[in-house]
């Protein structure tokens, strides 16, 4: 993962493993069922009366917009974190909020867009409360949550290959790539206010991901200005800077039948440069049935990308609409650690719940913006499309 602007770095755990992400289910530490049981009986008569909800009808998936285990899951991963900072955070009658009251009060948070306001009325305590837990949750999360969120090790990668081609046959793709505009609502006086603007005039952070065919982002680069366009930011990325060294996609070419060799790539959409490392879509078709072919294919493997930005801003409403005056500091911080919340939930997903999401998955997350055309073309990237267009036309003709 690319470092993000205004993230200071943090002691690292000297005994983690880097390399191999532990398997959420098997470090699922659950709660005892009569301890969830009494936390979420006494939370929801909490919260019923200041929703003025009967609690028969409050349901946990439908207040915390995720399944129990998940819940459970975050809980583990961040109690020791909350239990031992010094602030103790208090409801309005004053009793003691527990780890779970806390997570689900920032959980709240982000996943509403909600005001602070709003959500302490909600859940019985003061905006300034959500605020600081809000906060405290997102370092927990930074902290304890990395491991998820990080490049296939090769095993992975070769399955990760296998379902991309399968979603319409391009051999040896690793991801897609796709940016979206975080809205900010800043005061024109304020300093640097143009370097924020985009190109719909709108003020606006740029987040940049790569992702897998099951929607999980494998690299994120966020903090960028909104006047910043897609060659700009993936330039500045430690993705692209490892790639041109050939420290990542780096590993096996695929043989192609006229005998040329296709390396690991990702795809992106006409806003990127083609590069051998990163297949963008013919511009011009002149009419050609390859080439054609190779676009219908290439969309179509594209478009996951799509998806999982628009389910993230879907479940993650903090970041829909316009934020007054945010902490252009802070807000990549609580981007990144709703990223690592978005691959936790697929984590813990079924196959029947993933196929369903990946079918009813909006691709509109950026829907307001005009598409960019970089224009830029490595002549080694354009042989390699070429050649890999020309293979998949030839193996079972137009897509």
């Amino acid at each position: 993962m690319a470092p993000l602007r205004g993230t200071k770095r943090k002691r690292r755990d000297k005994t983690r493993n880097r390399k191999t992400q532990p398997d959420p289910l098997a470090s699922l530490l659950l709660l005892p069922d009569s301890a969830d049981a009494d936390w979420w009986d006494t939370f929801s008569r909490r919260i019923s009366v200041t929703l003025s909800i009967p609690i028969e009808k409050l349901e946990f998936e439908s207040v915390m917009k995720m399944p129990r285990r998940t819940f459970n899951y975050i809980c583990s991963l961040v109690k020791d974190i909350l239990m031992t900072k010094n602030s103790q955070y208090l409801f309005v009658d004053g009793s003691a909020m527990a780890v779970e009251d806390q997570v689900a009060v920032a959980l709240r948070r982000l996943s509403s867009g909600d005001s602070l306001v709003n959500v302490g009325t909600a859940f019985g305590t003061n905006h300034s409360t959500v605020s600081q837990v809000t906060w405290r949750f997102v370092e927990a999360m930074e902290e304890r949550g990395l491991s998820h969120l990080r490049w296939p090790d090769a095993d992975e990668m070769e399955k990760i290959k296998a379902k991309n081609e399968k979603i319409k046959g391009l051999p040896n793709c690793c991801g897609a790539i796709d940016t979206t505009h975080i809205m900010l609502c800043l005061p024109s006086g304020e300093p640097n206010s143009k370097v924020w603007l985009d190109s719909e005039k709108n003020h606006s952070m740029v987040i940049q991901v790569i992702v897998d065919p099951d929607m999980r982002f494998r690299d994120i680069i966020t903090g960028w200005p909104g006047s910043m366009n897609e060659l700009q930011i993936l330039k500045s990325s430690g993705f692209y800077k490892l790639c041109e060294k050939g420290a990542r996609l780096n590993g096996k070419s695929v043989k192609l039948s006229d005998c040329s060799e296709i390396r690991e790539y990702i795809v992106g959409d006409s806003g990127y440069p083609l590069l051998p490392w990163l297949m963008t879509p013919y511009q011009d078709t002149d009419n050609a049935v390859h080439k054609s072919g190779f676009n219908k294919r290439h969309s179509a493997t594209r478009s996951v990308a799509s998806r999982a930005l628009a389910r993230f801003k879907d479940m993650w409403r903090f970041f829909q609409g316009e934020m007054w005056r945010p902490d252009k500091h802070r807000l990549p911080r609580m981007i990144l650690a709703c990223g690592l919340l978005h691959n936790i939930m697929i984590d813990f997903e079924d196959d029947e719940s993933g196929e369903a999401m990946m079918m009813h998955s909006s691709c509109l997350h950026d829907g307001n913006y005009k598409p960019q055309v970089c224009g830029v073309a490595d002549e080694s990237g354009v042989s390699v499309r070429d050649a890999l267009a020309q293979y998949l036309a030839d193996k079972s003709g137009p897509a």
